[in-house]
């Protein structure tokens, strides 16, 4: 499948379709049960070319099983929930049950992931606002197996259940995305930033918005550890920009005749 905003915009990585599937594609890159990984590598290996999946044992970590739509994941952290409440905010260290998971979690974790573990990643103030943001997640089940990531130029629509197109996109890219996004709209509201992970922005947030008659498109990486995970495979200076795929194909068939073929558009990614 083909697209001509992708061509449009000059990205530099190809465009990921996110496909629920029952059948995994051959060779895909895929983590291996109980070991841990970021999902966002497994969405820019797609964008480089690399087919990649994950199912309900391989998503990597608790919050890519969240976000990539196979339940409340949190439940399952070591220690429980409210574990995982105190490692997104002020720490393990601060009750005697996060201290005591600590040390049983510990031969099992690097230094940096234990570090986390027992004083926290201090993205919440505390473990209370983290549990506020579980509550308002967009939690999804979904009826498939798995998640297939793949370079849109290999999906076929005819045949693959695409759910979200993901785009790799530099802050210039970005600005035209949201721009395009309400092209054909008629008011100015069509592009979210929810605060959440990286992996949670191209799946759960998109599959939400893809129920809606007016899908928005999702802005995602902001999570810098997702970020930093990135970086090390895509380079600097990117965000994602995810679509549920109605919103991609709207999108798509409003490139001809649009800014992105108007000398304002062209001077500014001119090399």
């Amino acid at each position: 499948m083909q697209s001509q905003l992708s061509a449009a915009l000059k990205l530099k990585y190809k465009p990921v379709a996110i496909v629920w599937s029952d059948q995994k594609p051959d060779n895909a890159m895929q983590f291996t049960e109980g070991k841990w990984g970021c999902i966002m590598w497994l969405a820019a290996s797609a964008a480089r070319g690399k087919a990649a999946v994950c199912d309900r044992k391989t998503f990597g970590c608790f919050g890519g099983g969240v976000g990539m739509g196979f339940g409340l994941q949190y439940k399952n952290f070591p220690g429980g929930e409210a574990c995982f409440c105190h490692f997104l905010s002020s720490g393990n260290d601060q009750w005697e049950t996060g201290r005591q998971a600590a040390e049983q979690v510990k031969p099992f974790m690097t230094r940096e992931s234990h570090d986390n573990f027992v004083h926290g990643e201090r993205y919440f103030k505390n473990p209370e606002l983290v549990q506020k943001f579980i509550d308002s997640l967009p939690m999804t089940d979904i009826p498939s197996e798995n998640v297939v990531f793949k370079p849109l130029s290999d999906a076929d629509s005819s045949r693959d259940a695409i759910q979200t197109v993901v785009f790799f996109a530099n802050p210039d890219q970005l600005s035209a995305l949201v721009i395009l996004a309400n092209y054909g709209r008629g008011d100015n509201m069509n592009v979210i930033i929810p605060y959440a992970a990286g992996c949670q922005t191209i799946g759960i947030y998109p599959y939400q918005e893809a129920q809606s008659s007016k899908p928005r498109g999702v802005v995602g990486l902001t999570d810098i550890s997702a970020r930093l995970y990135v970086q090390k495979q895509l380079g600097p200076n990117l965000f994602t920009f995810a679509m549920p795929f109605a919103l991609f194909q709207e999108m798509d068939a409003h490139v001809d005749g649009s800014f992105l073929q108007r000398h304002t558009w062209n001077a500014l990614t001119a090399d």
